[in-house]
């Protein structure tokens, strides 16, 4: 099984956003930095899930993944299979396409303490978006 953990973040809301993925697999730890451009924060919570099933569809392909998110909107959307949002319906369609290509996706809302490590890479992707436009 492969564990998967997912952030997001932007600076402002909207703002410069970033995801962070951090994958445990098979005694190995893969994390990711994503820039994601202006969004709000939870555009951005959805962005690091989509990118973590892309990831995880090249590098593990036929894996059972398990994922973890402290962002409970796209825990309970995913999970419910619905949302009355507009902006997260293409979202939460781009995500249920990608798991179908898994046998087993599962996701958990896990506390933010639990998930310090994909925080802190989604907040790099912000940093480096930030300091290359300054540059």
């Amino acid at each position: 099984m492969i564990e998967v953990y997912t952030d997001g973040a932007s600076n402002g809301n909207p703002g410069v956003s970033g995801a962070g993925i951090y994958i445990k697999a098979n005694g190995k730890m893969d994390e990711y930095s994503l820039s994601l451009g202006m969004m709000s924060n939870h555009e951005a919570e959805f962005y690091a899930v989509i990118k973590a099933l892309e990831i995880c569809d090249k590098q593990f392909p036929g894996e059972i993944l398990s994922f973890q998110s402290d962002s409970q909107v796209v825990v309970d959307t995913i999970d419910k299979n619905f949302t009355k949002n507009k902006v997260f319906q293409p979202l939460l369609a781009q995500i249920m396409e990608k798991a179908h290509s898994f046998p087993y996706f599962f996701i958990k809302w896990i506390p933010s303490k639990h998930n310090v490590h994909a925080d802190q890479l989604a907040k790099k992707a912000i940093r480096m978006q930030l300091n290359h436009c300054t540059s």
